[in-house]
């Protein structure tokens, strides 16, 4: 167990088993996993989140893994020449719902508030969130924050603590945890810190019902592949997408619109993904903006501002 009472292994003991006995079941006893998510509904499929990541107060795409205390090691895709709010607007023109801006350091908050007035009620907002200012993020016009390293002490401990009091600052309805993450051997181990330092929880089923109760979604992001454009870590994929009880949005590696077939295919459509480097909106060559936003139309239908 850690220290913030959250499992390692995947052997449920007694707290799993009482946790999975009252949160695992709908008022009419079906598994809400067998149901095909919080909702119940078996023919979702995948959507498109969009994303501004802010880095220096400017939308770039950089690789998840340079990302680091030393700025000689940072790669950057791309640097854009567009505010935050105009990348806002043209995602609520579009209908694009649920997308998120991620302050990548200080030096942000400006070009995120932009965003956020932008389009109230329509993007998460995450980097530097703590239970401080989080009610100060949400009356921003944020929908929901997202949060990662204020859950963890500078040796990457879980504080149980610290959640607790993100749910009391804003309501479990507002929070996404953000579970990215990094391979280590036997599975993956959420990192914070931009990445580059690994806590002590693990991405595993028993950890995600854990977690589900204080929170409205996750969003995971597959650091070692995040900024390449060489696919999306599939292994990681089916592991979440078999996982179906709170929304959740998979990032990292991306290269090509049939990924979001596939992750739809590994999910059953129960995930959403975004895509950064690869999107021609951010100088890449390998999806089209105009493909994603026809293709969530074509499925599901557009989201209403």
């Amino acid at each position: 167990m850690f220290r913030g009472g959250y499992p390692v292994e995947r052997t449920p003991g007694p707290v799993l088993c009482k946790f999975r006995a009252r949160f695992c079941r709908s008022k009419g006893g079906e598994s809400l996993l067998d149901a095909g998510g919080p909702s119940g509904q078996s023919d979702r499929v995948t959507r498109f989140r969009p994303c501004i990541d802010l880095h220096d107060g400017r939308v770039k795409q950089i690789v998840g893994g340079s990302l680091t205390q030393d700025a000689a090691s940072l790669r950057t895709n791309f640097v854009s020449d567009r505010g935050a709010a105009w990348y806002a607007e043209l995602y609520r023109r579009d209908g694009l719902g649920g997308g998120h801006v991620i302050k990548l350091g200080p030096g942000n908050d400006l070009a995120a508030r932009e965003a956020l007035a932008a389009w109230p009620g329509g993007l998460q907002v995450g980097g530097g969130i703590v239970p401080e200012n989080a009610e100060e993020w949400i009356s921003a016009g944020a929908s929901h924050v997202i949060v990662t390293s204020c859950l963890f002490d500078a040796e990457g401990t879980f504080l149980q603590d610290k959640l607790k009091d993100l749910v009391s600052a804003v309501g479990a309805e507002h929070l996404v945890l953000d579970l990215s993450c990094r391979r280590v051997p036997g599975g993956w181990a959420v990192a914070m810190n931009r990445w580059q330092t690994l806590t002590e929880l693990r991405v595993t089923e028993q950890t995600l019902d854990m977690l589900a109760e204080h929170c409205a979604e996750f969003l995971i992001h597959a650091a070692d592949v995040g900024g390449l454009c060489t696919g999306i870590d599939r292994e990681l994929v089916k592991l979440l997408g078999s996982w179906r009880r709170r929304p959740m949005t998979y990032a990292g590696g991306i290269s090509h619109i049939r990924d979001f077939d596939e992750i739809d295919a590994l999910s059953g459509g129960a995930m959403d993904a975004t895509v950064g480097s690869a999107l021609d909106l951010f100088g890449g060559g390998l999806v089209r903006y105009a493909d994603l936003v026809a293709r969530q139309r074509t499925e599901s239908g557009p989201e209403t501002a």
